[in-house]
């Protein structure tokens, strides 16, 4: 016998129980444009950052909390946002999340000046923390068919994949031609909309079974993995600001007619960067020694130590950490090597996009018939190839020449990447779990994200600074515009090779860890009438 139909708007059932909840595809596409919207905030108001500072009057040592604001919020609130999720209701969380980020966007368009800026990025990041992890779990309970999951989940890798150079692009359009405010506003009628088509459409999930809240938890997490975060932020920016600092005292000294060579300290000298690192650290195992003795943990371990969420978890961290090397210092080659205006270096970002968008639909329908393994190593192999190819270009490298097929690559595996990816990290994690693990994925992606820069950013410099001693060394004019655009070519095709090498690494964890299959990825969950 088959379970009679429920009458509320949760209607999914396992395989086999009932028919699948009908509307399934009309909520993936509600849900696809709030995902959209928490990718795309993470990289929109990167373009708009000097007419925002010229604008609000906010000081160069200032400028990074328009972006750290964000990360800091959006990094340290996942885990609880995920859980917040499972026990309150899926989609209710969505529909606060949603609201939030339409409010906090609202909010920072009209902004007056840095304090009310920072605290909206703040706000747009707590509610994004809400939004992201509902907006996967809902996914998951929504498509139980392992075929349709797969052509879900190529949704969402797209839009992971994608959405960080369309953000680019989209907010290059919005500073030039309309106002940096827009870069805010645009995310108005988005929510808005997905708001009103989600009450009839979304179905209400939550989690059977104990739901009362880990708040000991919830503290050390959100508390470490936002120090871990803002550790790894100090070490990027102090490494930007000592390579600028001794740019310009290698610049004045030469215009004195006695060049004084001023060779910059890595950003890991920082030690309030290492503070934070280091706290946020031991509030995270202080997390985990919790999580092992709780009843109803934040975080199940079992979560984590499944061997195919943990190596999908930590291959997502990795790429995460290299993915960012392609549209930080590809936008910065683009505009201050090549000399872009910030609309066409959005436009010569979207090769990427297409690569994304090209394999996420191959991968959706490769992923039942084949596993996930082979494509996430595939996918890390060609991203890899992709940053590699990049890390050839130089000071009138022809947009066609290696920036296009460079961009093509890395999509290319970026969507073979994430479907898959995506589709493992929550397969299994059961009906209590879903935002958990999905909370999970987002998280380690963010500290991922923030490492890389750290990481990436501190090499780069090492690399400018190393060209400008020798280029100067031999006699070379300091005040020769080609030197300093030749190091900084440098110093982004040395970042451009490292993040190549963080993705093969995340390739070859894949094909270690990973021992999933084909007949693996079916799964049983159930939404339950909220």
């Amino acid at each position: 016998m088959t379970a009679p139909r429920p009458t509320t708007s949760a209607a999914v059932a396992a395989p086999g129980a009932d028919e699948p909840y009908e509307k399934r595809w009309l909520a993936l596409g509600v849900i696809a444009m709030t995902v959209l919207l928490v990718i795309l905030d993470a990289t929109i108001v990167n373009i708009a950052l000097p007419a925002v500072t010229a604008d609000l009057g906010i000081s160069a040592a200032s400028q990074q909390w328009i972006v750290t604001a964000y990360t800091l919020t959006f990094g340290g609130f996942l885990l609880l946002g995920g859980r917040i999720a499972d026990f309150w209701g899926r989609k209710r969380t969505y529909l606060v999340g949603a609201a939030g980020f339409a409010v906090a966007s609202a909010l920072g368009g009209v902004a007056q000046n840095e304090a009310m800026l920072f605290a909206a990025r703040a706000l747009q990041g707590v509610f994004g923390a809400l939004l992201a992890p509902a907006s996967l779990a809902l996914l998951t309970v929504l498509f139980t068919d392992p075929r349709e999951r797969a052509k879900a989940f190529g949704v969402y890798g797209a839009i992971a994949g994608g959405g960080s150079a369309v953000g680019l692009l989209l907010g290059g359009v919005l500073t030039e031609y309309a106002d940096w405010r827009w870069c805010f506003w645009v995310n108005l009628p988005v929510a808005l909309l997905a708001i009103v088509l989600a009450v009839p459409i979304v179905p209400e999930s939550k989690a059977p079974g104990d739901t009362s809240y880990d708040i000991p938890g919830a503290v050390l997490v959100t508390l470490g993995l936002a120090s871990i975060v803002y550790g790894f932020t100090r070490v990027a920016e102090a490494s930007q600001t000592n390579a600028a600092e001794a740019a310009a005292a290698n610049a004045e000294a030469a215009a004195q007619g006695a060049p004084t060579l001023v060779t910059p300290d890595s950003g890991w000298s920082d030690g309030p960067a290492w503070l934070f690192i280091v706290v946020g650290l031991v509030l995270v195992a202080l997390f985990v020694v919790l999580e092992l003795r709780t009843g109803n943990p934040l975080l199940p371990m079992r979560i984590v130590l499944d061997r195919n969420r943990g190596g999908a978890y930590l291959t997502s961290t990795l790429v995460g950490a290299g993915l960012i090397g392609a549209f930080f210092f590809l936008s910065l080659y683009f505009q201050q090597v090549l000399g872009y205006e910030p609309v066409m270096a959005g436009l010569a970002s979207l090769p990427t996009t297409l690569g994304v968008f090209i394999s996420a639909g191959a991968a959706s329908a490769l992923v039942p018939r084949i596993g996930p393994k082979p494509l996430m190593v595939l996918g890390g192999l060609l991203a890899a190839a992709g940053l590699f190819t990049l890390s050839f270009v130089g000071l009138d490298t022809g947009f066609w020449e290696l920036p296009f097929p460079g961009q093509l690559l890395l999509g290319l595996g970026l969507g073979f990447t994430f479907v898959p990816l995506s589709n493992l990290a929550l397969v299994g994690a059961g009906q209590h779990d879903a935002g958990a693990a999905s909370a999970m994925l987002n998280a380690t992606q963010q500290v991922g994200a923030s490492i890389g820069t750290a990481v990436l950013a501190s090499l780069s410099v090492a690399a400018i600074s190393t060209y400008t001693a020798d280029a100067l060394s031999s006699g070379a004019n300091p005040q020769d515009p080609i030197v300093g655009l030749t190091a900084q070519v440098e110093g982004y095709t040395t970042a451009f090779t490292w993040a190549a090498a963080l993705l093969v690494l995340g390739a070859l964890v894949s094909a270690v860890l990973i021992k999933a299959t084909k007949e693996d990825l079916p799964d049983e969950l159930v939404v339950h009438a909220g």
